[in-house]
């Protein structure tokens, strides 16, 4: 059974027009990877409630919400603010993983505040707004993307 997956690009700059999303095609092209097929994607600006609205709206309505750009730490970076306080059960794993394996090669991401968690039936992913850093994150992860998308399903993969 396909994962749906809905994928939002947070950027003001994309949002106003004035920047071609990257990260969001490169988080598109790896869903059969995890096992998902698009069910729908946006484009929205930096703005806390804006964002949360919008990834409120798909919980329960999709297995998989994956998020792009707003995990840095200038002051138009919410997007952890506006998706940590709809997240019922925190997976904590996610965010460690993409941040020790990206420090490898590019020590400023220790900064990044990228993260995972579940509410309801969804998966909720926060992560970095570069395309490579997305296609990254996706590899590193997709075993328990996959994994934590069976049990969200009701499918006990073990």
């Amino acid at each position: 059974m396909t994962n749906r997956a809905v994928v939002i690009t947070i950027s003001d700059r994309c949002a106003a027009g004035q920047a071609d999303d990257r990260s969001g095609p490169a988080i598109i092209e790896q869903l059969a990877a995890l096992g998902a097929a698009l069910v729908h994607r946006e484009v929205i600006p930096d703005d806390q409630e804006r964002v949360r609205r919008t990834v409120q709206t798909w919980i329960d309505r999709c297995e998989l919400i994956v998020t792009t750009g707003g995990t840095g730490v200038s002051a138009r970076d919410v997007t952890p603010e506006a998706i940590e306080p709809l997240v019922r059960r925190p997976l904590p794993g996610f965010g460690e993983v993409m941040r020790q394996r990206a420090f490898e090669h590019k020590p400023t991401s220790a900064v990044s505040r990228c993260g995972a968690g579940i509410t309801g039936d969804t998966l909720i992913l926060w992560l970095p707004g570069s395309p490579g850093a997305v296609r990254e994150c996706l590899d590193w992860l997709a075993p328990a993307i996959r994994h934590t998308c069976q049990f969200l399903r009701g499918q006990n993969p073990h």
